[in-house]
């Protein structure tokens, strides 16, 4: 695996890029069964995609990465969490529904770009100050493929529930 996994931060640009895609999906899809399918994929693609930032990114990154930047990205996924439990928990039908997609899209196009900022990003920092991306992206690709079976064994609430319980005894 670690010969063919891209280094962290393509991996996780890549994750970026799937999920702006999927939020466009959502923004042009008709009707409520597709609209509930988009979210459940921008939903599925968010937590996977922090747990493996959360769980071996930003931990590889201590020391390498300001430490207020690093404490303000996993308050950023926590934000986020609570809409994405929302957006699980409801449907289109709901009356800030498509309100609830829009704020997690606005919040995840902020951290994105305080992750992938030009010098002073998350990534920048990280690769300047020798974080080894090629042993962390196979890291990363092990990880992000054990939490996509979990979710697919246990589904996405129970996973997200799951989470909050550790994050909160984590603090």
């Amino acid at each position: 695996m670690a010969d063919t996994a891209p280094d962290a931060i393509t991996l996780l640009k890549d994750d970026h890029r799937k999920v702006e895609a999927l939020f466009k999906q959502f923004k042009e899809a008709k009707g409520s069964a597709t609209k509930k399918k988009v979210a459940e994929q921008i939903s599925v693609a968010l937590i996977v995609h922090t747990r493996i930032e959360n769980d071996h990114f930003y931990p590889a990154c201590k020391g390498a990465v300001e430490d207020a930047d690093l404490k303000e990205a996993y308050v950023e996924h926590d934000a986020a969490n609570v809409l994405i439990a929302e957006i699980l928990e409801g449907g289109p039908n709901d009356e800030y529904y498509d309100a609830k997609v829009k704020v997690l899209q606005e919040e995840i196009d902020h951290h994105v770009k305080e992750e992938e900022g030009w010098l002073s990003g998350i990534f920048s920092q990280a690769k300047r100050h020798g974080v080894d991306m090629d042993r962390l992206g196979a890291d990363l690709a092990k990880a992000k493929a054990k939490y996509e079976a979990e979710i697919e064994k246990d589904g996405p609430h129970i996973v997200l529930a799951a989470l909050k319980k550790t994050r909160v005894a984590a603090s």
